[in-house]
């Protein structure tokens, strides 16, 4: 959770004189003790600037009220998502980290997460990034792979069959989540996965637009997917980055 930035903090990121305090804190996520006391830490890094001083351990142990090994394993927390830095001798103490680009990236995620106004972005990102892993899958998709491909096309012409666009919509995820699974870059994978996850979390069914009957719809979606497995099949890489195209470009971008 990221809170406003502590109006008593100095600009410049150095030691705050006036010390933590308990109105520093926000209220406590459910968990264990140290995960608690995480999430208190976390909170008052994020009012500060890189570098700005938190507080020594003892004086941030006390005002998390957790035993000394507790609070050990808080900073072990604090350490391994990058939120603090720990520095020994006169004047050291906890400071907040520069988070490294893989950890704003993460959070990034997390902040969109908790908006769910912002899953139209989501959406945007994620089919910026179709294209890179359709290209993933026609250069690195084995056999066994297209076979697992079409196990999703199965169950989506199940749902028009049976017109039932929830089942529909998550068919569908699965054949996405599928063909990122296909990509060896690590990064876009699990990016990837993560704004899928986001969106099919905030998304209960699929609507169209107009006056188009539903059922008409999801065939003409199943269809195209149908479509696109086949060209990446076939390697017809030209066919194949059409189709993605003309998925990503249409009105109801969510399937």
């Amino acid at each position: 959770m990221v809170s406003q930035r502590n109006p008593k903090a100095p600009a410049d990121g150095s030691a705050d004189p006036t010390g933590p305090s308990r109105a520093d804190w926000e209220k406590p996520a459910p968990g264990n003790r140290s995960e608690q006391a995480a999430e208190q830490i976390a909170a008052l890094a994020a009012g500060r600037e890189p570098g700005g001083r938190l507080g020594t351990k003892e004086e941030l142990r006390t005002l998390c009220g957790v035993s000394v090994g507790t609070f050990n394993e808080t900073l072990r927390l604090l350490q391994a998502r990058g939120v603090v830095t720990v520095r020994p001798g006169p004047g050291g103490g906890l400071f907040a980290a520069t988070p490294s680009p893989m950890v704003r990236l993460g959070n990034s995620v997390l902040a969109l997460d908790s908006q769910q106004t912002d899953v139209a972005d989501a959406v945007r990102v994620r089919d910026a990034l179709d294209p890179l892993l359709v290209q993933d899958a026609l250069w690195h998709g084995s056999p066994a792979d297209f076979a697992e491909l079409r196990k999703h096309l199965a169950a989506m012409a199940r749902a028009v069959d049976s017109d039932d666009p929830v089942a529909f919509v998550h068919a569908n995820w699965g054949l996405h989540a599928r063909i990122a699974a296909i990509s060896p870059n690590t990064l876009l994978r699990s990016l990837y996965e993560s704004l899928l996850e986001l969106i099919e979390s905030h998304t209960l069914s699929v609507l169209p637009s107009g006056e188009r009957p539903l059922a008409e719809y999801i065939r003409e979606r199943y269809e195209l997917h149908a479509a696109l497995v086949d060209a990446l099949d076939a390697r017809d890489k030209d066919a194949a980055l059409r189709l993605v195209a003309a998925h990503n470009t249409a009105a109801e971008r969510n399937v």
